[in-house]
């Protein structure tokens, strides 16, 4: 009597079938490029709008202390509300081993000009000799003028 051979060792498969792991990674990329820029550690304001806007690239940088003014004339220093006599101090604390760095002052556009006045005096009255105001460009088709 013949004995019956099974070949079973030439049907396997030793290859790595890597489309799950692209796919899984790819929904990955996607989740991380919706929620990259909702991240952004900024307070929500309406930037005043310029014609011709001198760029600030600096502003972007993660090591920039940015100091925002609310439409209804809140103070954030960062993302922090702090006063007006906070301002000052805590700015004097960030600065005492930068000195002469440049503080951006992100003001809402219909902001009181009292309020985003003082939040630049308490600033320079810290030893900061460079503030940069922050604005948006003017689109094409928008009007131009007084606000």
């Amino acid at each position: 009597m013949g004995m019956a051979v099974r070949d079973e060792g030439s049907k396997v498969n030793s290859n790595i079938n890597v489309t799950p792991m692209v796919d899984v990674m790819l929904v990955l990329l996607i989740i991380f490029m919706v929620i990259t820029p909702m991240l952004q550690n900024k307070v929500n304001v309406d930037l005043a709008k310029a014609d011709n806007p001198t760029a600030m690239p600096d502003a972007d940088k993660e090591d920039a202390i940015v100091v925002a003014v609310t439409r209804d004339g809140q103070v954030y220093l960062g993302q922090n509300k702090i006063t007006d006599a906070e301002l000052g101090p805590k700015v004097r604390d960030m600065l005492s081993d930068k000195p002469g760095k440049t503080i951006f002052v992100r003001a809402d556009a219909r902001a009181q000009f009292r309020a985003v006045e003082d939040a630049i005096d308490a600033v320079r009255t810290a030893g900061v000799d460079k503030v940069g105001l922050l604005t948006q460009k003017r689109e094409a088709g928008s009007p131009g003028g007084v606000i």
